[in-house]
């Protein structure tokens, strides 16, 4: 498929049928994957009264929305407008934009991440010794809570350091949890109903969404009163500047440090408890994992230096991540008439961006319900949009970073201890929220390592 942007005539989109809301309503993702099936990778319409978003899922056409013309498709309505409520303003065009951005292109120098990695190990080792005093063979856990926990400690220390306690630590993991899944569906599915319309789930996402800034923003005005001065998050944020010599204010500071605190832990959160299913159903894969985790590893902690050489690990990683794509949909709006591939799109128009839907495309891989993480085996080659978990071109999501260190050195931690078994009657499915989550409680025993 090429995608012209100028051709000397344009076509109008297939159409979806209104019959889809319905469906999306009752089970969004399972919905919204026959939809991907009948688009089979061309651009779509769908119809779903009030709002005709157009769906966008072959890696042309994504290459060309969010990289060729990447200026003319904002991050705006759908999620975006409810989403703001949580992390502040999700644009590239708002004033603290630059001051924030720059702040993560520091943060996630390699000087940096070498910096935070220490902390970052300690932390994860401290959070599964918590947990292997709470669990083992007889007493499974619930993997989702357990991996929110590990995952939350651990990044929670980099963005605020120790101007919290653990206990708040678990707190803000509850709130975030509840923040993300409360008024997902409703809103995402009618974004033209105004906020002054109470839809199900306003009210718990509100009430959680207060309680974040009830906690997050004190640590803040403590920390400009009484001086910055760290390498975390907060503190960077406080003293950075843009051209103008300018800073930001404490809620620009305070949604700073929550947008970077979802894009560092909902994906790794929701992969690790995705992937102890995976491991289930294919004990071929587990035990190639477990014996690179033995020869890179060992039975000592594990080091930042072990993650270059986990690449097994990484590869199983990105298989999880295709199949279960956390950020599942990212919609853009059109700023002037353009044309994708011969369709028209008028300015204003949505547009459906789906990784989880461009992972499910049998001509861009084969058999793609298949968990195969030789898919990204050293050597081979894809389309650069056809692999889409933290998004394309000059946004992507500034998590890949936290997740390529963070979800390595948390498997080598547990996996140096213990052998997670899964123990759920049902096989692990995902759901739509914000975020892609499972479906019901995965739980998992620990069955002590014997070395």
């Amino acid at each position: 498929m090429s995608v012209d942007a100028h051709p000397r005539s344009a076509r109008k989109a297939q159409t979806l049928s209104i019959g889809h809301l319905r469906g999306l309503l009752r089970d969004p993702l399972k919905e919204f994957e026959e939809m991907g099936r009948e688009a089979d990778g061309r651009i779509v319409r769908a119809n779903l009264g009030p709002f005709r978003p157009y769906l966008i899922t072959h890696p042309d056409h994504l290459q060309h929305v969010l990289r060729d013309n990447v200026d003319n498709y904002r991050r705006e309505g759908m999620m975006w407008k409810p989403l703001s409520r949580l992390l502040g303003d999700v644009t590239v065009t708002d004033t603290g934009w630059l001051v924030k951005k720059r702040v993560y292109q520091d943060l996630l120098s390699a000087p940096s991440i070498a910096q935070f990695a220490g902390e970052m190990i300690a932390t994860i080792s401290e959070a599964v010794d918590d947990l292997g005093e709470r669990a083992d063979p007889e007493r499974p856990v619930d993997a989702y809570a357990e991996m929110t926990r590990i995952v939350y400690r651990a990044i929670i220390r980099v963005l605020i350091g120790d101007r919290i306690s653990t206990s708040k630590i678990d707190e803000l993991g509850q709130l975030m949890v509840t923040a993300t899944t409360s008024s997902f569906r409703p809103r995402m599915l009618m974004p033209f109903v105004p906020f002054s319309v109470p839809l199900p789930g306003d009210r718990t996402f509100n009430r959680a969404v207060r309680a974040v800034d009830d906690l997050i923003l004190p640590i803040v005005r403590e920390a400009r009163r009484d001086g910055a001065g760290g390498r975390d998050v907060v503190s960077l944020l406080l003293e950075a500047r843009d051209d103008d010599g300018q800073g930001i204010d404490d809620r620009a500071v305070r949604d700073g440090v929550v947008g970077l605190f979802v894009a560092a832990t909902d994906t790794t959160v929701a992969v690790l408890t995705f992937l102890w299913g995976l491991l289930d159903l294919h004990p071929e894969v587990r035990a190639r994992l477990l014996d690179e985790m033995d020869r890179v590893v060992g039975d000592g902690p594990p080091t930042f230096e072990h993650v270059a050489d986990l690449t097994y690990t990484k590869m199983v990683l990105q298989e999880a991540l295709r199949l279960y794509s956390v950020g599942w949909i990212t919609p853009r709006i059109a700023r002037t008439d353009d044309v994708i591939d011969g369709v028209r799109v008028k300015a204003g128009t949505t547009l459906v961006v789906s990784p989880y839907l461009t992972h499910r495309l049998p001509a861009v891989w084969p058999q793609p319900h298949v968990f195969d993480p030789e898919r990204f085996a050293a050597g081979r080659s894809r389309h650069r949009f056809a692999f889409m978990a933290f998004g394309g071109g000059p946004h992507q999501c500034s998590g890949r970073v936290f997740f390529f260190i963070e979800a390595p050195l948390i498997l080598a931690t547990l996996l140096s201890r213990y052998r997670p078994v899964l123990r759920s009657p049902h096989p692990v499915e995902p759901q739509a929220h914000l975020t892609l989550k499972p479906r019901g409680r995965v739980k998992i025993a620990l069955e002590p390592v014997r070395r």
